[in-house]
């Protein structure tokens, strides 16, 4: 009888959902179900023939494509090989910002508008069409099932973006309800926020976690600090995703919550990227993703190097993101997974880490509670955020035509508001900000250690 509303949920009621949102998810599902286990070369193949498709519709119906293929005298009609798209140059945020309009397609109904920049600190909008949200979302859902959990069974999700806790009206809780997932808000993580979030979690006995792997290991840290027994809840995994995901985290999430961790990779720009199996193999969602890695002159380079993480997203035509520089770096692998599945593999991920910030009485909240206050500011081109001390931040900041006072002081007290009013907040306008010595970008540091 247990097993009963899982497959009503899974079955019905969030097909149902999908279709009055004129979304193909369950559909796309299947097919995912069914490809997955193509081999490699017969992936290769769909890859190419979709990847042709989608070129020739945006030489059709999305300005900007038409105009660049024109230029470079490509015709996306001959394309034969996934190769043949090192003739075209790379998608990034600039490129976007400066091209909103003219990326959008010409037959596109229904555009949802999103803004990010959460981890890569570059505030952009762009947009997604009904196809792509159905795409990942079915990739989002297969991967789920990969872990014997489905849609339907209780699950608790820890995440901080506004546009899932500025959406908690009527409908939104309604369905939440029926579908048995409950949203704990991850900005602030102090001992009485934690202990109300274990509660929670003992009380409503999830089948899954989902969140930011540094939110949720330092949940399980608390709980074992403060004795707090989570390992007979019957958890069967946590999806973590957003971060990296270090080895430390994993072990934690894993003791404490007694469940394995699936690590995921995407965003909200790029899309649903790769998955981990129970294997152990970070699987690609090769059907609606292809992925390079390049250096830093773009060359592409071969298996087992690290490089910046390139993604094409087949499934984007209402607004394209065609060699979309995602600005992570990670290698990828020439090995098959031992799962059996045909899905290529990323070896690593690296660099996508946010550290937490503690306010000056000892609150420790996400990176991101400081992140947002500056994404969602157009005139801020890039930024990072140092936190000195607890009485000390300093902000890093470029902007295209340089910060008001206006604009100083709405990020002053909006930072004071969340660190403390006692804390002093420099902010400095610099003309570029370079990268670690890594190479990869932190947009977050904090030199001090929460308690």
């Amino acid at each position: 009888m247990l097993n009963v509303y899982p497959r009503l949920v899974s079955g019905m009621l969030f097909p149902l959902h999908e279709r009055l949102k004129q979304h193909t998810s369950v559909k796309v599902r299947k097919s995912l179900e069914a490809t997955q286990w193509f081999s490699p070369e017969k992936m290769v193949q769909l890859q190419v023939e979709r990847l042709r498709q989608l070129l020739i519709y945006a030489n059709t119906h999305v300005p900007y494509y038409q105009s660049l293929f024109t230029r470079l005298n490509f015709q996306p009609e001959t394309l034969n090989t996934l190769s043949d798209l090192q003739h075209l140059p790379f998608l990034d945020k600039s490129t976007i910002r400066a091209n909103l309009e003219a990326l959008k397609s010409d037959q596109a109904h229904g555009l949802a508008r999103f803004n990010t920049g959460g981890s890569s600190g570059e505030p952009l909008v762009f947009f997604i069409g009904r196809e792509r949200v159905s795409h990942d979302v079915a990739a989002k859902w297969r991967a789920t099932r990969w872990w014997g959990v489905d849609i339907g069974d209780p699950e608790i999700v820890v995440w901080g973006s506004p546009i899932e806790l500025g959406t908690q009206d009527t409908v939104r809780v309604v369905r939440d309800r029926l579908f048995r997932s409950k949203l704990l808000p991850a900005f602030e993580m102090s001992d009485e926020k934690i202990a109300h979030f274990l509660e929670t979690i003992r009380k409503f006995r999830p089948k899954m976690l989902f969140g930011y792997p540094s939110a949720l290991s330092h949940i399980a840290k608390h709980a074992d600090k403060t004795g707090i027994k989570m390992h007979d809840l019957g958890i069967q995994v946590a999806f973590v995703t957003s971060e990296r995901l270090y080895d430390e985290q994993r072990q934690q999430i894993s003791s404490t919550f007694g469940c394995q961790v699936a690590n995921g990779y995407g965003g909200r720009d790029a899309g649903f990227i790769a998955h981990e199996c129970p294997v152990g193999g970070m699987h690609i969602t090769a059907e609606d993703v292809i992925v390079e890695v390049i250096d830093p002159q773009g060359n592409v380079l071969p298996y087992g190097e690290a490089g910046e993480i390139v993604v094409t997203h087949l499934a984007s035509k209402d607004f394209p993101f065609i060699r979309y520089k995602t600005g992570d770096v990670g290698v990828l692998d020439d090995k098959l997974c031992e799962c059996g599945r045909g899905l290529p593999l990323i070896k690593e991920i690296q660099g996508r880490s946010t550290d937490f910030i503690v306010a000056c009485d000892g609150t420790v909240m996400h990176g991101l509670a400081l992140i947002y206050i500056l994404r969602d500011m157009p005139q801020v081109k890039t930024f990072k955020i140092i936190q000195e001390g607890l009485e000390l931040t300093r902000v890093q900041i470029v902007t295209e035509a340089g910060l008001s006072q206006a604009d100083i002081d709405q990020i002053t007290a909006a930072f004071k508001a969340r660190l403390g009013h006692s804390v002093t907040i420099e902010i400095e306008q610099v003309a570029s900000i370079p990268a670690e010595k890594s190479g990869k970008f932190r947009y977050v540091v904090s030199k001090v250690t929460p308690a």
